[in-house]
């Protein structure tokens, strides 16, 4: 993104941005309430288009390109929404079929299942094919939405707050998650949140956003260690204890934790 603003009628809600994501890399976009994080979200995936600025995708300028270019864009993001968004009135397996029927509708109904029965496998949802998402529990309905986000194998994956409205246990969990499914399917991960302890768990970078600018960017540590005395406080405002954080990508990964489901081993 390169100086990217963003105006509603007199407002101004994203007041001129700078960032690059490296590749698969975990970025943490971090803010409080009404800090701009849900339209920067909507600009990063092309639901809004920025008032001014760039945001390039590979060689391609989002902020410039049709809806039918933006569509070819789009299909290498990956949204897992804040609390899943399965549709009630689907299974588990029409609701993760859903984009294969959408957009590879050449595919047989035995290449789909086969598919997403494989996906469900490799992220511990063994046997729940034919579950309705009233019957999981939160955990097993963030498995779900990332396993819809993989369907089309795409190269950025964004999470809209993924720990929000969860215990510490399976907050943690999540961020086990994001980490496992970043190393195993090569993916560079953006992750919206205002989960402070998330973040220095899983941010390889970190961006804090305030009134819709970014105000310290970094490694998490350095942010909390830097010159800006904004962050700090923000930081300290959050009371997590950052010092007594353990890094996710510092642990082994080989497996998910047992309350999730060990998946079975993965090709290249």
């Amino acid at each position: 993104m390169d100086d990217v603003k963003k105006s509603f009628g007199s407002t101004q809600v994203i007041r001129g941005i700078t960032m690059h994501l490296r590749r698969r890399e975990t970025a943490v976009i971090i803010g409080g309430s009404g800090a701009g994080k849900t339209t920067l979200l909507r600009m990063l995936i092309g639901l809004e288009k920025p008032t001014s600025g760039h945001i390039w995708v590979d060689t391609d300028d989002m902020a410039t390109l049709s809806e039918t270019e933006m569509n070819r864009v789009r299909h290498k993001f990956g949204m897992v929404f804040q609390y899943a968004a399965l549709l009630d009135s689907l299974t588990v397996l029409e609701n993760v079929a859903f984009p294969l029927r959408e957009h590879r509708r050449h595919m047989t109904n035995k290449e789909v299942v086969e598919r997403v029965v494989t996906m469900l496998n490799l992220l511990g949802l063994v046997n729940l094919e034919q579950r309705m998402p009233s019957e999981l529990s939160g955990g097993q309905r963030k498995r779900v939405g990332l396993a819809r986000a993989l369907m089309l194998e795409p190269q950025i994956l964004i999470y809209d707050e993924p720990t929000s409205g969860l215990d510490p246990i399976t907050s943690r969990m999540v961020d086990d998650l994001i980490e496992d499914t970043r190393e195993r399917f090569h993916v560079t991960n953006v992750v919206i949140s205002h989960d402070m302890a998330s973040t220095f768990r899983i941010a390889q970078q970190a961006f804090l956003l305030v009134n819709g600018l970014v105000i310290a960017e970094g490694h998490p540590e350095d942010i909390a260690n830097g010159p800006c005395e904004e962050a700090r406080k923000f930081i300290a405002a959050s009371g997590v204890a950052t010092e007594k954080l353990d890094r996710v990508f510092e642990t082994k990964l080989g497996a998910l934790p047992a309350a999730l489901g060990a998946p079975a081993a993965l090709g290249p």
